[in-house]
């Protein structure tokens, strides 16, 4: 029998504060995390939504040398060949884009890179802050999710379900998370590290870790546009 209880008010307030603190970190203490606590979040977030519980989602999770050896092979990569060589294999982004999302875009990146102390024009500064994706921030625990090549549209909608359900648990345990888009485009530097067969499409990875609070960048904060601006409501 399904336990169909309201939750305490107790309880709703700490998932809100767990909703509310969770932030994009691009900073982590090199603290480890135990594996048995890495194995409760993501149980814990397979209690997410998915179409006809097809639970689409598959994740990697590494630490240690094998997530040393991934960040050196792309930055190995990236040395050798340049960014420009490497693509995902689907697009994250809008391959043209338009108000209001550029906006947004820009305020985030350039708030972010301020912070960083990197001024506009400065090219450099931002490729390296762009290849500390591929450091983890510093975070001892890596992750890469995959999708099965023939899914469609709705598992990509479960998988983000997934992935945010798993940071916000994140924060239940005093952790913090970074999903990472970046990584797509090495798709092909990580599929033999990691063991991903050709017919897994590579979605993104995530840094999981301790926040590093003396870390400038962390000091982000993030603008949420008001409810009005994406809802809208009839018959109440």
């Amino acid at each position: 029998m399904h336990d169909t209880s309201i939750p305490s008010a107790n309880i709703g307030t700490a998932v809100d504060e767990a909703i509310r603190s969770r932030q994009s970190v691009r900073g982590f203490l090199p603290s480890p995390v135990d594996r048995a606590t890495v194995e409760e979040l993501l149980t814990l977030a397979a209690r997410s939504a998915s179409g006809s519980n097809i639970q689409p989602w598959r994740v990697r999770v590494f630490a240690g040398e094998t997530r040393q050896r991934l960040t050196q092979a792309i930055l190995d990569a990236v040395a050798r060949d340049g960014p420009e060589r490497y693509r995902r294999e689907l697009n994250y982004y809008p391959e043209r884009w338009r108000e209001p999302f550029l906006s947004r875009r820009r305020k985030v990146g350039w708030d972010m890179y301020g912070l960083m102390g990197i001024a506009k024009g400065d090219f450099e500064g931002t490729q390296r802050a762009r290849l500390r994706n591929f450091e983890f921030f510093g975070a001892p625990v890596g992750m890469m999710f995959t999708l099965d090549q023939d899914l469609e549209i709705g598992s990509f909608l479960d998988l983000g379900i997934y992935i945010g359900t798993l940071m916000v648990a994140a924060r239940g345990r005093g952790l913090h998370t970074c999903p990472q888009a970046a990584f797509a485009d090495f798709h092909e530097i990580i599929r033999p590290l990691l063991g991903i067969p050709e017919n897994e499409v590579v979605i993104c990875g995530m840094a999981l870790g301790h926040i590093d609070p003396a870390a400038p960048v962390n000091a982000l904060k993030t603008e949420r546009a008001p409810l009005a601006d994406f809802a809208s409501f009839d018959g109440f």
